[in-house]
């Protein structure tokens, strides 16, 4: 790596820690119930409106119940949205009704968090679906997601109980974090980056003209306007040209900054983070990296307050960030290095003066090969989604990189919430382990690892790649799902893998090389986004209500350390062993292939 890679880091890293600590007292605060007497009288109408008694904890099966509920009908709300989008105002493209098919993915994409996008945006969406269905997913599933990982650090952080399991009020949850925690911050960022020159408005889409025409070919039409075919059947085809260009505007600031807050990743613009409005300086692309990192970092300091030892929350922190650096030391200096078969032909791909050198395809000549692949490496850390580059052209190694942090159960910081909670089902995962090892009672944070949980815990880590890796076999085992390979052989199965996998982890980015915006797909792909979320946040609630039920035990001479660097290896090595263990015969007829066939 360079040094400007390092820098770029390093400062990232300490920005995170500066702002990720204060930002996780306020959190942990919000988790507790502890708000300021201001905060409790603006809400307090709103409670007694909905008739929601804040002091009232749930169950978690009634948790569970009140959260996928509200949940199912948020993604009925958005599936109502598209279908009815051009009877609706705030339209004025004139966009049709989506399809039924791209209906149900994108609602279930966007309610779980996922915001895989088969469509392009600027061209399928009306501002109103954009704004009323999308972006207020953006704030609700993460909201969920952080709802969650309160009730697990709720559970861990009981002293004394009833029995009952109660591990909050999801309605007072779902509010106080939406309203105190992901609003402010997103009007925050959504004034920067519009004052860096992401655009917002309601406008018409503008043609302009262009400095020079715009050659294109277009089928023949006969006199009564029907296409000509030839002799074979295909369309004949005719040169035009025309001098204008149109150019989509629309609220996009607003919907930039909680893209990126709430780790959702669904861009305004087919591009993504890669289009100059959307993404328009090198400060704002670094800013983005920053929020997209900032609530997982400051949920990590949030959780050892709640549960009484800040020491707890580094050492998560600290296997994270273990995790993080080993795949950035990984996907830069592999983009770097660029494209072994270019050598023998004479193309230079040293970085000079001239030029950036290594493997520039699909990346913005604004950002360079540091700053798309560190990028990319976010993004699938965090479960976010969003992109700047393509990662269908990275290299092998470099491409294999983010399905790795996609498969590792996308909790190197993860999502919001559900980054936290992942890695704390690990954890629980991990002391048992070391339990059975040294022959002691396994126990985590002072609750006993028994049965039941490991039970929950096995069902919560296996949910994701079964989902994952059975899809990528009906998808490739099927004519219908190979008809959407791109390129064949091993990069096509790596199209493949990577949507599953981007789907059943609830990130949302893809390869892009794969044509998924098909009933196929749109149906396969969205029944994985809804199992990968739900099919791990209840057992996760089932886990935190079963913590929640049990004593607290005090510490021993007996009791094994969870918050030193040994913990933080066996952490690590659990992530790596268990999380990774099940995807190695499909990465080995994807990336790893394809990578040694770059040298064969």
């Amino acid at each position: 790596m360079t040094t400007s890679a390092w820098g770029l880091l390093v400062l990232l890293l300490v920005a995170l820690v500066v702002l990720g600590w204060p930002l996780g007292r306020f959190i942990a605060a919000l988790c507790d119930g502890r708000l300021p007497r201001w905060m409790q009288r603006v809400e307090a109408p709103l409670f007694k409106l909905a008739g929601v008694a804040p002091d009232e904890s749930m169950h978690w099966r009634t948790y569970a119940f009140a959260l996928l509920a509200f949940n199912a009908i948020g993604a009925f709300a958005v599936y109502g949205l598209q279908r009815l989008q051009a009877v609706l105002p705030l339209n004025p493209a004139g966009m049709a009704a989506v399809s039924p098919d791209s209906s149900f993915n994108t609602a279930l994409s966007f309610v779980t968090n996922t915001n895989w996008q088969g469509y392009a945006g600027e061209s399928t969406m009306s501002y109103l679906t954009q704004m009323l269905g999308l972006t207020v997913q953006n704030f609700l599933s993460a909201a969920t997601g952080i709802a969650v990982a309160f009730a697990l650090a709720r559970g861990f952080a009981a002293r004394s109980t009833d029995g009952r399991g109660s591990v909050g009020n999801f309605w007072v949850d779902i509010t106080r974090i939406t309203a105190w925690l992901l609003l402010p911050i997103s009007f925050v960022l959504a004034m920067f980056f519009a004052g860096q020159g992401v655009i917002q408005n309601f406008d018409a889409y503008q043609a302009v003209t262009t400095v020079e025409a715009t050659a294109y070919q277009t089928p023949k039409l006969d006199a009564d306007g029907q296409a000509l075919k030839d002799a074979a059947g295909a369309p004949v085809m005719e040169d035009a040209s025309t001098p204008t260009q149109t150019i989509a505007m629309g609220p996009v600031a607003s919907q930039e900054a909680i893209k990126m807050l709430g780790t959702n990743g669904g861009g305004f613009f087919n591009a993504n983070s890669a289009h100059p409005y959307e993404n328009p300086t090198a400060l704002a692309n670094f800013v983005q990296m920053l929020a997209i990192l900032l609530i997982p970092v400051a949920l990590c300091f949030a959780f050892g307050r709640v549960v009484g030892d800040l020491r707890q929350g580094w050492a998560v922190l600290a296997a994270m960030t273990v995790l993080f650096v080993a795949a950035v030391v990984v996907i830069i200096p592999a983009e770097q290095a660029g494209n072994p078969l270019l050598q023998p032909l004479g193309v230079d791909q040293m970085a000079s003066a001239l030029q950036a050198g290594g493997n520039m395809e699909g990346k913005e000549t604004r950002f360079g090969i540091t700053a798309s692949a560190l990028f990319a490496a976010i993004t699938t850390a965090a479960s976010c989604g969003a992109v700047n580059a393509m990662h269908d052209s990275f290299t092998p190694l470099g491409g294999m990189v983010p399905i790795v942090l996609m498969q590792l159960g996308e909790v190197v910081f993860g999502g919001v919430g559900s980054g936290l909670y992942g890695m704390l089902i690990f954890a629980i995962l991990a002391v048992f382990i070391a339990g059975l090892m040294i022959g002691r009672t396994p126990e985590y944070l002072g609750k006993k690892i028994e049965v039941h949980e490991m039970k929950l815990t096995s069902i919560a880590i296996l949910i994701t790649p079964i989902v994952v890796l059975a899809g990528t076999a009906v998808a490739v085992s099927m004519g219908l799902g190979k008809a959407g390979i791109a390129n064949p052989g091993a990069h096509g199965f790596s199209e493949i893998l990577y949507a599953f996998t981007s789907a059943g982890n609830n990130n949302g980015s893809a390869f892009a090389g794969l044509s998924a915006n098909t009933p196929y797909y749109n149906a396969l792909l969205g029944m994985a986004v809804w199992l990968g979320r739900f099919g791990m946040i209840v057992p996760v609630l089932a886990i935190a209500g079963a913590l929640a039920a049990k004593k607290r035990l005090p510490v021993t001479a007996g009791t094994m350390p969870t918050h030193g660097p040994l913990f933080v290896v066996l952490l690590v090595g659990t992530v790596l062993l268990v999380g990774l263990l099940n995807y190695v015969p499909a990465l080995a007829l994807g990336p790893v292939v394809e990578h040694l066939m770059l040298w064969k």
